[in-house]
């Protein structure tokens, strides 16, 4: 989710330089809901790869692919850039009917991908994510970036499941235990979003993370929602106060949205990946670098004069 993310401001960019572009995304089917949330793109193509992979005999996996792959021979592109730069998604880049475009050999993450474009261009790796695609479109489309906070272009989408008003939302589930926060720090913060008047909404997204929900809610009157698609966890959190959150999708989408948030970081170093957006953000820890809860409360209180009243 975090690379669907972090590409949005490049289709800002792309949309600006060249009004009336006719922009389709193939991305995820889980974050599909994501990139449909940009108004400048027309099409958002679904791939279920990390489905499909494992089960490539089957029948229906096969009819999805052909289907797929007829979708994307339907239309004579001017240019089709691969934004990730590995060899599973120059895979699908191919099945496109034009030009390909990406990153070379010295700035791409597998450089046998790199083969496989007709177009390079150089981008230097030690950018954060959201430049590295920005600056990718610009090498290619032949526009120079706009001055200024990137523009993640999303329109707030409608949501299905209503929280209490305000509310901020806490983000302590995550894809590998090694990302984890402490819950009894959790639980402190917690009681801060509950000392401003709001009410703490927890998401999660499988049944082991909504009983670490629950877990962390105890009985605070934190609010542990019913399952929410990405679609109306996005709503919920382009509503939020302020967004505190582990290293993962979410957090980073509550930036994107201009929310006030704060990022935790247990495993993985921020510099390149870190919490980006136009409002008041801030990325803590790295890697083998829990923040503490200090820490983490400290930038708290620095976020709340960002907050809307």
């Amino acid at each position: 989710m975090g690379d669907v993310v972090h590409t949005l401001p490049a289709i800002t960019d792309i949309a600006r330089a060249h009004p009336g572009a006719v922009i389709d995304w193939l991305v995820e089917a889980p974050f599909a809901a994501i990139a449909a949330l940009h108004p400048a793109v027309r099409r958002v193509l679904p791939i279920a790869w990390r489905k499909w992979r494992k089960s490539l005999r089957n029948p229906a996996t096969r009819a999805a692919i052909r289907q797929l792959r007829a979708d994307l021979q339907a239309e004579t592109y001017d240019l089709v850039i691969d934004f990730q730069g590995l060899l599973k998604s120059v895979l699908w880049a191919v099945q496109a009917n034009g030009p390909r475009a990406g990153y070379d050999r010295k700035s791409i993450r597998e450089p046998l991908a790199a083969l496989f474009y007709q177009r390079r261009a150089a981008v230097s790796r030690s950018l954060h994510a959201v430049d590295r695609s920005r600056r990718l479109a610009a090498a290619h489309l032949a526009y120079a970036l706009p001055s200024g906070a990137p523009d993640f272009g999303l329109r707030a989408p409608t949501p299905t499941w209503q929280p209490p008003s305000p509310h901020a939302v806490l983000i302590p589930c995550a894809s590998r235990p090694e990302k984890l926060w402490p819950e009894a720090d959790w639980q402190a913060v917690l009681a801060q979003v509950q000392a401003q008047g709001w009410t703490p909404v927890i998401l999660w997204g499988s049944p082991q993370e909504q009983a670490l929900a629950r877990r962390i809610a105890g009985d605070s009157g934190a609010v542990v929602p019913p399952f929410l698609s990405v679609g109306d966890s996005a709503a919920v959190l382009a509503g939020a106060r302020l967004v505190v959150g582990l290293d993962t999708g979410f957090t980073h989408l509550a930036a994107a949205f201009d929310r006030p948030t704060v990022g935790i970081y247990c495993d993985h170093e921020p510099g390149l990946a870190g919490v980006t957006g136009a409002g008041f953000v801030r990325s803590l820890g790295g890697k083998g670098q829990v923040p503490s809860r200090a820490d983490v409360l400290a930038a708290f209180r620095a976020a709340l004069p960002h907050v809307e009243a």
